[in-house]
């Protein structure tokens, strides 16, 4: 073992020079003078900045922000007229998926393709609502566009009722 630090120190050229006089003091001064100038860097400007542009940013995008109106915005009436067929529609969907089997899986994706077509349009009411103004032209074809997403899913309901049970006749009657 001494052998290999022998040779290892023999080998190997170290600097065993002292370092000029006054090193240490120079050395001091260095640290000392890295001490102070990581004090006066203050980043607490920085931070009431960034403060103060996040809330101007929010404040603006709240103000600026185009706010759309739709059917339940108009009156109390058209309110509860929306809320009627929104939660009939969402019901009847409800049993529609209740439904779903490999039956009358394709009876439903069209009848769901329709709707879909329907809520498309129903958006583009929305835009002229809130370009033309309140028009009865247009709240009538929002309505209309309701009875007519009621009107597909009841239809499909009914071409469920027949898939399942094919020998029923409509309005028979049991005795």
């Amino acid at each position: 073992m001494e052998d290999k630090l022998d040779t290892f120190f023999s080998e190997n050229d170290f600097d065993l020079q002292e370092p000029i006089t006054g090193h240490e003091k120079r050395f001091e001064k260095k640290l000392n003078r890295r001490q102070q100038s990581n004090k006066k860097t203050s980043w607490k400007w920085l931070s009431v900045a960034a403060s103060v542009v996040l809330i101007l940013g929010f404040w603006l995008g709240n103000n600026y922000q185009k706010k759309q109106i739709e059917l339940a915005d108009l009156s109390p009436k058209m309110e509860e007229v929306q809320n009627y067929f929104v939660s009939t529609i969402k019901r009847e969907l409800k049993t529609l998926e209740k439904n779903r089997s490999l039956d009358t899986e394709t009876v439903i994706e069209i009848a769901l393709d329709e709707l879909e077509e329907l809520e498309e349009n129903y958006k583009l009411f929305i835009e002229e609502l809130n370009d033309e103004g309140n028009t009865a032209k247009i709240i009538n074809s929002m309505i209309k566009n309701y009875q007519r997403r009621l009107q597909i899913l009841e239809n499909v309901l009914q071409q469920i009722k027949h898939i399942k049970n094919p020998n029923l006749l409509d309005h028979e009657i049991y005795i």
